[in-house]
């Protein structure tokens, strides 16, 4: 398919990256409890914004260029860190009737969320390493074969953020009934995002 080798193996493995817990399934999860499905859905699309710019740039052949410059790699590596790390001390930090770590602007959940994405420059050398395990060579169509796999990336994407914000919204309908819950569950998105950006910085 448009030179995709095993496309169903392929949609497979994507669907499983995404379940990983990771920083953007975190920022999905804290947007909606913040900002509802409006919000939730924007840090999709952020999510999805910020992928779509790494997984170009690792086409390009960036990846090659922060493999041949390792301070490059490793400055893009320190300043996601302190972003999560910033993010993280935030939530912790926030007394109860504070005003909101993350505001209720959908556009800022957009931003918040693609600096997340993007941020993390290891993700690149991810898709280098990726893309070629399902491209066929003898059927390869060039850049509409990456326009399709992107395609598909984002779809993909789209559709698990969709269902993460939804469940994630009708717990929060819960859970602001018990704020004690609620402020147990921020405090412990801190640490995570905190302990996001220490792995971040100290992975090779």
């Amino acid at each position: 398919m448009f030179g995709i080798a095993d496309y169903g193996a392929f949609v497979a493995a994507i669907v499983l990256f995404l379940a990983i817990p990771g920083p953007g399934n975190l920022a999905l999860v804290t947007s909606t409890g913040k900002g509802g499905v409006r919000a939730g859905l924007a840090a999709t699309l952020g999510v999805i914004a910020g992928d779509q710019v790494l997984l170009w740039m690792a086409v390009a052949g960036v990846a090659a260029l922060l493999a041949a410059m390792p301070a490059v790699f490793h400055a893009v590596q320190w300043l996601g860190a302190a972003y999560l790390a910033w993010m993280g001390a935030k939530m912790l930090l926030a007394r109860p009737g504070s005003a909101p770590v993350l505001t209720i602007q959908p556009r800022h959940y957009f931003r918040q969320a693609a600096f997340i994405t993007v941020l993390n420059p290891k993700a690149i050398v991810f898709y280098m390493a990726f893309f070629p395990l399902f491209v066929d060579p003898a059927r390869h169509r060039g850049l509409l074969t990456f326009g399709v796999m992107a395609a598909t990336i984002a779809a993909l994407t789209f559709l698990y953020g969709l269902a993460v914000v939804l469940l994630t919204h009708r717990m929060a309908e819960r859970m602001r009934a018990r704020p004690a819950v609620a402020r147990a569950l921020e405090k412990l998105s801190g640490v995570f995002l905190i302990g996001f950006g220490i792995k971040l910085a100290v992975s090779r």
